[in-house]
């Protein structure tokens, strides 16, 4: 018989799993995770980790995190505190205690803290009896010693051993959060087998974190977050770099292409690579090429035979690209080129995220090159920006650059399946021969200027294609001053018919607004919910979100000078905003962060507050 337990219903928490990079803390969130898209919650999340493959152990730079926020209702972000932090040892616990909200749970593994362990956390004493953890709720468990004990006669050995307490964790977290253990025990035996030993400790110790909390009486008390009230569809959680991948896969399938992918693994940008060579079914080739340049060059090659050529990588990979993106611009083939975001320079912060690669994806080309530009917005717009860069890039014969970053590649979050049947027809005719008719490769369309994709070996649709300017029509090379200047003009104006392209802008909120928000890509959460928590405090806000960066949407300038007040926060040192004021010459207010972190909803909202304040003394 188990003893009673109470049983709290919450609208909504914050879990924060925190530990050595090698204690499994991505893998025991990403249970969770699962688990709570399972049981029909809201969800987002964060992981955060350190970029070396095993960091220093019991250091507070070897630390690894992975935050989830849970809800009954929609929500947008992470969350910015955590309610809930689970330490496995003092350097996780001093990492991220700052972090949790005063009166916080506080789950900690007793067993870590040793005089070892404190003195490389750059603890004096023990934070667990000194007193200074008396704000918060602490809970501790003896999660190594019952451990061991729990995989007793599953096979493991050695150090292994201690490898499986991050699943005594999730087993104690998910009883205490009433979460549903049969996706985690299915998911240990699907990934693991019946018989190997590495699931059964994991799938004893999972049990054991399960049991420790119905029999021992400290964990007395449970929570209970409700399914959220989302709408009617089928649902699956999926993370920035799968949705992006699988938009890549539906866009193939628009445009009636088959897809090649070439990239070099790249953090953050590796997963997206992973998860198409999963996907031959639906025709994708996939090559991992022997360096950057190598990669983008391959892609370009077959959009050249009639593929939809794509390559993936992060900013050091734009870089070295650049030539190769030139070149494409240069002979009017599609291709995809997609860059997710890490803070840098250099090899920077790889883990870490950032926006600071819009200049370099807007003007990051030697001579006159503009090309379109757009940006995913969350994990699940992933998809649909990914099916946006292929309808640019095909219609419009254009390379495009589509903008991710590290947070939207690793967060998750619940994704209603589209019907395949929306999505349409994007393809565009391949040039055939017309008898008695000379080919031109570069005539155009006259509403897009894309010029005809003539597959090479078509016969009678022989021409030149190369990196020297070429003469209008013909294509034959030209060095006349004035022909190049009329090639530099038209292929500038094709940014300009991809501009009549996009559709109207969507405002949140009032068109009245004493200020008005601009954000681009993995800002839309804290932004949207910046927005409507400073409305609920009395501030008068609107959002804007555009997915297009180059060209602008054609509206844009009409509804920025519609607002007194123009905030645009930015995960770098103000790029968009520079962009803004130099093309709409309005005085736009930035907020910039560089952490490597994404921004908080409080961070938004009082900013907001700040200019609606200054602008009613103005008005005083």
């Amino acid at each position: 018989m188990t003893r009673p337990t109470d049983r709290e219903r919450l609208d909504r928490v914050v879990i924060r799993f925190a530990g050595d990079s090698g204690d499994g803390m991505q893998l025991a969130g990403t249970r969770f995770t699962d688990a709570s898209a399972l049981l029909g919650n809201d969800l987002a999340t964060l992981p955060d980790f350190p970029a070396e493959i095993r960091a220093p152990a019991g250091t507070l730079p070897g630390v690894s995190s992975f935050q989830v926020h849970i809800a009954d209702w929609d929500i947008l972000t992470p969350g910015d505190t955590p309610d809930v932090l689970v330490a496995m040892n003092p350097a996780a616990l001093r990492a991220n205690v700052a972090d949790l909200r005063k009166g916080g749970l506080l789950l900690v593994n007793e067993d870590a803290f040793d005089e070892r362990n404190l003195a490389k956390a750059g603890y004096a004493a023990d934070p667990l009896t000194d007193g200074s953890l008396e704000g918060y709720h602490l809970m501790t468990a003896p999660m190594e010693d019952l451990t061991k004990t729990a995989v007793e006669g599953t096979g493991l050995r050695g150090r292994g051993v201690l490898r499986s307490k991050n699943f005594f964790a999730l087993g104690l977290v998910s009883w205490m959060f009433n979460r549903p253990v049969d996706p985690v025990l299915d998911w240990v035996k699907e990934k693991f087998g019946k018989d190997d030993p590495v699931g059964n400790a994991n799938t004893a110790a999972f049990r054991a974190g399960y049991n420790f909390g119905i029999t021992t009486e400290e964990f007395h008390h449970t929570f209970e977050v409700q399914p959220a009230k989302l709408p009617a569809g089928t649902y699956t959680n999926i993370t920035g770099n799968q949705a992006l991948a699988w938009g890549l896969i539906a866009a193939s399938q628009a445009v009636k292409l088959p897809l090649f992918y070439g990239s070099y693994p790249i953090t953050p940008a590796s997963g997206i690579l992973e998860e198409l060579s999963r996907h031959k079914n639906f025709g994708v080739r996939t090559v991992q090429a022997e360096d950057e340049i190598a990669a983008v060059g391959i892609a370009l090659g077959a959009s050249f035979a009639g593929h939809l050529g794509v390559t993936g990588t992060s900013g050091p990979g734009v870089a070295l690209k650049s030539e190769t993106i030139s070149l494409a611009f240069q002979v009017e083939l599609p291709l995809v080129i997609v860059d997710v975001q890490r803070a840098g320079p250099s090899t920077g912060m790889p883990t870490k995220v950032e926006q600071a690669d819009l200049m370099l994806a807007l003007y990051g080309r030697h001579g006159e090159a503009p090309i379109p530009v757009v940006a995913a917005s969350s994990p699940s717009d992933a998809f649909d920006t990914a099916i946006e860069a292929v309808r640019i890039a095909v219609q419009h014969m254009t390379p495009v650059i589509l903008l991710s970053d590290g947070y939207i590649a690793n967060s998750s979050e619940p994704w209603a399946l589209p019907d395949a049947g929306e999505l349409g027809d994007l393809s565009v005719p391949f040039a055939t021969e017309e008898p008695d008719v000379a080919f031109l490769p570069y005539r155009r369309n006259p509403q897009t200027l894309a010029r005809p994709w003539a597959v090479p070996g078509t016969p009678g649709l022989e021409h030149r294609i190369g990196g020297l300017e070429h003469e209008d029509l013909t294509g034959n090379v030209s060095y006349d001053p004035l022909n190049h200047e009329a090639m530099t003009i038209l292929r500038e104006e094709k940014l300009e018919r991809v501009r009549a392209s996009i559709p109207p802008s969507t405002l949140y909120g009032d068109d009245d607004a004493e200020v008005l928000v601009l954000g681009w890509g993995s800002t839309y959460g804290a932004i949207r919910a910046g927005v409507r928590n400073a409305n609920r405090d009395g501030a008068r806000a609107a959002h804007l979100h555009i997915r297009h960066l180059s060209p602008l949407p054609p509206d844009l300038g009409d509804i920025l000078h519609g607002f007194p007040t123009v905030l645009i926060p930015e995960l770098n040192r103000g790029q968009l905003l520079k962009v803004i004021r130099a093309e709409y010459l309005i005085p736009a207010v930035g907020l910039s962060k560089v952490q490597g972190l994404p921004f908080k909803t409080a961070e938004i909202a009082a900013k907001i507050h700040e200019l609606a304040d200054a602008d009613a003394s103005e008005r005083v």
